[in-house]
């Protein structure tokens, strides 16, 4: 949770983890590469055997089949039974192990991706700390300004007040102290915007505390150009940058995906087995047996020289329903007797299916030629943009150490029209006009350096060396 007060300054560490902690787009990235290791993990499994197992339990009425006997039958049954199946794919010309490397390539590269949003979104932090960095420097020049034209004022109302310099010389200083309490004013609301755009990258609430420290910024680490030359960087951030290595990673998965594809044209050979037995039980039982009586069954019996006639008993069986407890007798021996087992080879041989496999192959090797291109432009586009990195920095440097050398100089012919202006030797105006040009001066070069180390950083970014401040 964010917790900040007003003298709690935030440096460039503390805002780039907080930013990759809570911003959304680094969090939907790291979904997405958390899903492709679930795939991965389910390609893996892929290769091990299949296995079911299945029971049920249940009533049956009226005329069906008994699944013990396959008869039909009219009375009620209690059924169960239990099967167990599994198989195993023995050869398929290695497309699982081709499935299992592409997942494992895609995941890597899903990896990758949340590497690069940190890094660009790190960038994006340091860019608009510099900023509001810059925003601070600018402050404090137009309030010292602010104070230079108010203390000239001063001395100059006083001067007038005694009758030696003409009211237009306070009159003038007047007009360019308010006029440097606008710029100070506009630099302050310039700063306050900056800390807010730095907020919102944050994804901190614009009601809360925040500042942020302020390293002076000749202490900022800037590695020398010369160690940054653009071809040495190029050569490091193709093997370094994660954009890079997620584009090599996409293009060798579509290779192993290209040689699945092509394996789902020759057969499949496979082993799988089962186990199973079951159980039924009628509703009814017998509960006694009747003789009514005896009846010639036409064959005779001869004893001792007589002839017997056989008589065949007349029986009528009685039942009675079963309980429930009594349905289950006999359950085990069932199990027993009804066991069963198979085990069998399969062989599949693709041979029409609307050409889905044929042109998934066609479709792979499309997708991996275009892998190829997405890869080649990318890396012609890192090292167009890593030499134009370089030329802006170097622009930069000549740029900065121009502003350096215009406001050393403002700054002597300001010192030297000081002193002319305290011995009444020049007027306010050629007096502001000198100190005008210091100032802007001072601010072009701030400007300037902060330009400079930005452009410096984005070059030492590319090199895999981060952002630091």
């Amino acid at each position: 949770m964010f917790n900040a007060s007003a003298q709690d300054k935030w440096d460039l560490r503390r805002c780039v983890e907080y930013a990759l902690a809570n911003n959304i787009s680094v969090q939907q990235t790291d979904l997405q590469a958390r899903l492709a290791d679930v795939n991965q993990q389910q390609a893996r499994w892929s290769q091990y055997p299949n296995a079911d197992f299945s029971t049920n339990t249940g009533l049956q009425w009226g005329r069906s089949i008994d699944p013990t006997t396959n008869q039909f039958t009219s009375n009620q049954l209690l059924y169960q039974g239990y099967n167990l199946s599994a198989g195993v794919t023995v050869f398929n010309w290695h497309r699982i192990r081709n499935n299992i490397v592409a997942a494992g390539f895609s995941s890597d590269a899903a990896k990758m991706d949340v590497e690069k949003i940190k890094n660009d979104i790190s960038l994006t932090v340091a860019t608009y700390y510099l900023q509001v960095l810059l925003s601070y420097q600018q402050i404090a020049i137009a309030k010292t300004q602010m104070r230079q034209t108010f203390s000239q004022w001063d001395l100059v109302k006083k001067r007038v007040d005694a009758g030696a310099a003409p009211e237009l010389e306070a009159t003038t200083l007047e007009g360019q102290y308010f006029t440097d309490s606008s710029n100070y004013i506009t630099a302050k609301a310039t700063a306050d915007q900056n800390l807010l755009q730095l907020k919102q990258v944050l994804n901190i609430d614009a009601g809360k505390a925040f500042d942020i420290a302020e390293p002076p910024v000749e202490q900022i680490p800037v590695e020398p150009i010369l160690q940054l030359q653009p071809e040495t960087v190029f050569q490091i951030a193709i093997h370094n940058q994660p954009a890079q290595k997620a584009n090599l990673l996409r293009q060798q998965s579509l290779e192993a995906s290209l040689r699945a594809s092509r394996a789902a044209m020759y057969p499949t050979i496979s082993v799988g087995g089962t186990l199973g037995t079951n159980f039924s039980s009628a509703d009814k039982k017998v509960t006694g047996i009747t003789v009514n009586g005896f009846t010639p069954s036409g064959d005779v019996v001869r004893l001792s020289g007589a002839e017997y006639l056989v008589y065949t008993p007349n029986v009528s069986v009685n039942q009675g329903k079963k309980t429930f407890s009594e349905r289950w007798d006999g359950w085990g021996t069932q199990i027993n007797n009804n066991f069963r087992q198979s085990l069998g080879l399969s062989i599949a041989v693709p041979i029409n299916s609307g050409g889905n496999a044929r042109f998934n192959y066609q479709r792979s090797k499309l997708d991996l030629k275009n892998a190829e291109l997405t890869r080649s432009l990318a890396d012609q586009t890192l090292k167009n943009d890593i030499y134009k990195a370089y030329y802006n920095a170097s622009a930069a440097l000549e740029k900065f150490n121009a502003a350096k050398k215009t406001y050393e100089v403002t700054q002597k012919a300001f010192e030297f029209a000081q002193k002319r202006y305290d011995l009444g030797l020049l007027n306010s105006y050629d007096y502001l006009i000198s100190q005008n040009n210091m100032n802007r001066a001072q601010l072009d070069m701030t400007s300037a350096q902060f330009d400079y180390v930005f452009k410096m950083k984005v070059l030492e970014f590319y090199k895999g060396q981060g952002i630091k401040l």
